[in-house]
């Protein structure tokens, strides 16, 4: 699909509380016990007068995550990327949901380190992949989609193979891809992850280090692999007008970024002086609440074929929600 790409128009300051996602509200929901809540339904043999007990996030295990994955309960929700200097919409960043028959959305916060730790982020991370990069096939060709991978994707034996596989499966260019690499779980091996992240690049799938400087070693990351592109996380964003420290440490990322030749993409832009300050500092890219709300697959394509406007508000919030850092 062809065609200029879609300009977002200056939107009102959001509260902050609203960049978090919809808290998991459980209250009312019960269940008899059951060996997992994937099923939603008691387990056979449950007695007569079995005392239900309320579902509770602890309970989740790895049998629910690949009930989620067999039931499509995962969606990709997609959040708009946008030209620092013209609004235009550059890309968009896929995140993962998740809608628990019973507990209702889960956080990515929640669940996306328990998929890590029950290794269960693997075909999860697959289905993203493959799932973005399908969608995004149908988007201008000047957008890219940028997908969250977790370094225990990376280190996985032929991850490269799977990135390639889902690009040649959807016929998206690998320009169009950028894999976001997110700071939360430390790398077990070095060596594995630099040769992950040259076998992608290989392609010609850009990466990007995300959520950059809040994680574990970001300046050692930036000494040990090789990146198109860091994203600064919102939690530096935010006081960029009122803490000196703020402005300097987000200044000081920018030259980093340079010296390195990486462009730099700042997330959870709220209002117009932020956006001011960071297309005076270099940033390339921007991305917030105050261009759009993260959207639908539907959705996103009204709003790059220029017959729908970004949501604002919570007005995204009706929207279905089932890895941001992917994930987010």
């Amino acid at each position: 699909m062809r065609g200029e790409p879609a300009v977002l128009p200056h939107h009102p300051p959001l509260a902050e509380a609203e960049q978090g996602a919809a808290p998991i509200k459980p209250a009312g929901l019960i269940r008899f016990s059951a060996p997992t809540l994937g099923s939603g339904h008691p387990a056979a043999g449950v007695p007569p007068g079995a005392q239900p007990i309320q579902p509770r996030f602890a309970d989740l295990g790895l049998a629910d995550l690949q009930a989620a994955l067999d039931g499509d309960e995962f969606s990709l929700a997609y959040q708009p990327i946008v030209s620092a200097a013209t609004r235009a919409i550059t890309g968009c960043e896929a995140l993962l949901r998740w809608d628990h028959p019973i507990l209702g959305p889960v956080s990515p916060a929640d669940f996306v380190p328990l998929a890590e730790e029950t290794g269960a982020i693997g075909p999860i991370g697959r289905w993203v992949l493959d799932t973005a990069c399908r969608q995004a096939a149908a988007w201008p060709e000047h957008c890219r989609v940028s997908v969250n991978v977790s370094p225990v994707q990376l280190q996985e034996p032929g991850f490269a193979a799977q990135v390639a596989a889902a690009l040649q499966a959807s016929g998206l260019a690998a320009r169009r891809l950028e894999l976001e690499l997110t700071e939360g779980v430390p790398m077990r091996d070095a060596a594995v992850a630099l040769n992950g992240i040259m076998a992608v690049r290989a392609l010609g799938v850009s990466v990007a280090l995300d959520d950059f400087g809040t994680g574990f070693a970001s300046l050692g990351y930036l000494q040990r692999f090789v990146f198109d592109r860091i994203k600064i996380d919102r939690s530096f964003i935010r006081y960029l007008g009122a803490a000196r420290e703020s402005w300097f440490l987000v200044r000081t990322m920018h030259d980093i970024a340079h010296h390195f030749g990486m462009a730099v993409t700042a997330e959870g832009i709220e209002t117009e002086d932020e956006a001011q300050l960071l297309r005076e500092f270099g940033s390339r890219e921007l991305q917030g609440f105050l261009f759009s709300r993260p959207v639908t697959s539907a959705a996103l394509t009204a709003l790059l074929s220029g017959t729908a406007q970004a949501p604002r508000g919570r007005e995204a919030e009706r929207q279905p929600k089932s890895l941001s850092h992917a994930a987010p």
